[in-house]
């Protein structure tokens, strides 16, 4: 009994490390989107950083628009990035998650 327990916190530990090690890859994903049109395009890490935002020149003049095309392409870039972002890091921790009767439910094994 002693010896599963050591055993299941040594796979958490683990687990946790490469967590940590999945969040820095994280960082060097990049992710692009871009609003209708083209006239924005936001680049993104998967972890939610905003690294570049290109604004097409004919927006320069109507304010408005221009703030509605940045709303809507930040947020559909912050999107894919989270869902980018909860697949790569609950694949991770599924993974290496040790045996524990009842568990399978909460993780759809």
């Amino acid at each position: 009994m002693f010896g599963d327990m050591m055993g299941m916190m040594g796979k958490l530990k683990e687990t946790q490390q490469k967590v940590e090690e999945t969040k820095k890859r994280l960082d060097t994903v990049t992710l692009e989107e871009s609003s209708p049109e083209n006239l924005v395009k936001v680049t993104i890490t998967a972890n939610r950083e905003v690294k570049e935002i290109k604004i097409d020149d004919s927006l320069l003049e109507d304010k408005e628009q221009l703030e509605d095309y940045l709303i809507l392409t930040v947020n559909k870039a912050i999107a894919k990035a989270t869902q980018v972002n909860e697949t790569e890091l609950a694949a991770v921790a599924k993974d290496g998650m040790p045996n524990i009767p009842g568990m399978d439910s909460l993780f759809g094994k």
